[in-house]
């Protein structure tokens, strides 16, 4: 039986942001499984008159639409993702301490229904934010690409993605971390000649013709460009290697999977160009490739963000779905409560303080200075 087959499915906004999180975890939302979590998202924000919703699959769009004759004018996306990856004995959602700190522990706490529960309190609670915004709450994050609700809005409708920037609400330490570096793979190849192992000298044994491959990634010095002020650090490491035929035979073909975690200011081309270079005189093809985002933090709206958040940024060496909005043009950055290393184990928490922080944040941010009205809320 779901850990949520007996639990009442609607979603509380009136209380404790906590309290929300925990109601949220306990819906059962591994992924291409998102309809109940989004039906109850939907049955929260679907009254809201201050909000124009709209339903794709199992994923939840919410605008506001303000009058911007004060000459505001900006939009700004604030997304999370409802799916989970499989359980493993950690539904339903317990309340616990952890190094001295409160903390909620369950499958989704960190990745990512802690950024959900901030997403969906304020979406209900504040009517008239002082810019616009697009709340995304979309399903299928954790598999493959050609399920990926933000991916499958930016095919059907890629102006619900419009903005001037963008929050993904993964757990970041509830630190801003900016853009994401992109991610290739290739299979670098190095060939030989087959030939009995008595008789190595009639042959050309292709895993020692690998090598120099190796040899050439140990050499390897690591560009570290900075960007928006933000020092990111690419790496390029063999992942993987296949080669060899039987126990008296040469080798005529040896492989070497590599993994290049390039900078956001390189493209997908320019990164692939990069390393059919390197490996100059091998065969090289590419098998895996995602865009990097660029933080875009000389934005009016990301600078006004990073006061708000504090001003520490660290960059984001991982790849997320930031990297969708900047292939957008959307500059994008990662803000969400609880540990990343934290994600997919089954010991997954979140400290109940950073979700706090996180809310409290937002709240201040999306209704300091220049508004089109007052702000209201529930409670907080």
């Amino acid at each position: 039986m779901p850990p949520d087959q007996a639990l009442d499915l609607s979603l509380d906004v009136s209380g404790d942001t906590v309290a929300l999180l925990e109601q949220l975890v306990n819906i059962e939302s591994v992924s291409r499984n998102e309809q109940r979590i989004a039906d109850a998202v939907e049955a929260v924000l679907r009254p809201l008159a201050h909000l124009e919703v709209s339903r794709h699959g199992n994923t939840v769009v919410a605008r506001t639409a303000l009058d911007n004759s004060s000459g505001r004018g900006e939009r700004v996306v604030i997304a999370g993702h409802l799916d989970t990856v499989p359980l493993n004995d950690n539904l339903p959602a317990v309340h616990g301490q952890q190094d001295g700190r409160e903390v909620l522990r369950g499958l989704g706490t960190c990745d990512m229904k802690g950024g959900v529960a901030v997403m969906l309190k304020l979406a209900a609670t504040v009517p008239a934010p002082n810019r616009d915004l697009t709340y995304l709450f979309y399903e299928s994050e954790e598999i493959e690409t050609e399920y990926n609700g933000l991916h499958l809005l930016s095919q059907s409708d890629p102006d619900l993605l419009a903005a001037d920037f963008a929050i993904l609400m993964e757990p970041s330490d509830a630190v801003i971390e900016g853009g994401c570096q992109g991610t290739l793979r290739v299979d670098v190849t190095a060939r030989g000649e087959r030939a009995h192992s008595a008789r190595s000298w009639m042959g050309v044994n292709a895993i020692h013709r690998a090598g120099e491959i190796l040899d050439r990634l140990n050499a390897y010095q690591a560009r570290m460009p900075v960007i928006d002020g933000l020092e990111y650090h690419e790496g390029l490491n063999a992942v993987g290697i296949t080669g060899g035929v039987a126990g008296n035979v040469l080798p005529d073909v040896c492989t070497v999977s590599v993994n290049y975690r390039f900078a956001p200011d390189r493209s997908e081309a320019e990164a692939a160009a990069y390393v059919r270079e390197f490996f100059s005189g091998f065969e090289t093809v590419v098998t895996d490739s995602a865009p990097g985002a660029l933080p875009g933090l000389d934005r009016p709206a990301a600078k006004e963000f990073v006061e708000a958040v504090g001003g520490e940024v660290n960059p984001k060496f991982g790849w997320t779905d930031v990297a969708r909005f900047s292939a957008l043009g959307v500059p994008a950055v990662n803000f969400g409560p609880g540990d990343p290393m934290l994600a997919h184990k089954q010991e997954e928490y979140v400290p109940v303080e950073q979700v706090h922080r996180c809310e409290s944040v937002l709240r201040t941010w999306l209704t300091a200075g220049p508004s089109v009205g007052p702000s209201v809320g529930l409670g907080g």
